[in-house]
């Protein structure tokens, strides 16, 4: 359910369910979104992409628009967190396509000094209260595939993304999976399952997806991804 994180200690209210699906650009996380909001009526807390008015800018110059566009995205998450936190949404099931705390990984990628440092410093006093979710299902993809569907996709400030990049940030991802305690997080290849055209595969996802909010994983569907790394470092140790 949704629970809130007041000064380092867990407590809240739990509400309704409330889930993140979190992934790479283009990799398909708004179209799993909407599918549960088409299927199961679920509210959807969707990052505001096309209404920062930084982002163009930033692609273009991502040295001088840096700041200004991370600063946008903060503030903007901040204001959905308060509003999960005041139960503005009425529905079983809200679903986000971002985790908050995922903010900072794109902050370690484009600031540095002084703007990292003033950065951190609003995050702090913005992120006081931040909603926990049941589990975050993290959508991956090989990098060639997700640059297929950005061009696919066709938004003009995305198109001078490069792999490098989207490979950067991939691997900060999965560094905050390691330390990220707070709900399981599953990882779920998006190259191995087309619920975008495929029926069957939807039904699949939203099998996987039902499981893992009722405790009861079905057959096949991916480990929380913590246990399932951890066992590997040992089986290399």
């Amino acid at each position: 359910g949704v629970w809130f994180h007041e000064n380092s200690e867990w407590e809240g209210q739990r509400l309704s369910k409330f889930i993140v699906i979190e992934g790479l650009i283009g990799v398909g996380k708004t179209s799993l979104c909407r599918l549960l909001r088409d299927r199961w009526n679920a509210s959807l807390v969707l990052e505001p992409v096309e209404d920062n008015p930084f982002l163009a800018h930033f692609y273009a110059d991502r040295r001088r628009y840096a700041f200004p566009a991370q600063m946008f995205y903060l503030a903007t998450r901040c204001a959905q967190q308060m509003s999960l936190q005041q139960g503005e949404l009425f529905s079983d099931l809200i679903v986000a396509d971002y985790l908050y705390e995922k903010d900072r990984l794109f902050a370690e990628e484009t600031l540095e000094g002084n703007e990292m440092a003033l950065y951190d410093r609003f995050a702090s006093l913005l992120g006081a209260s931040v909603a926990v979710p049941e589990f975050v299902l993290f959508l991956d993809a090989p990098t060639d595939t997700v640059l297929k569907r950005i061009q696919r996709r066709a938004i003009a400030s995305e198109q001078v993304i490069e792999g490098a990049y989207l490979e950067s940030l991939r691997d900060r991802y999965y560094s905050l999976w390691e330390r990220y305690e707070a709900a399981p997080v599953y990882i779920l290849n998006t190259d191995e399952i087309n619920y975008v055209d495929d029926e069957k595969a939807q039904e699949r996802v939203l099998e996987m997806i039902q499981g893992w909010l009722d405790g009861n994983p079905v057959e096949g569907s991916p480990e929380p991804y913590r246990s399932s790394h951890m066992r590997q470092l040992q089986l290399f140790a």
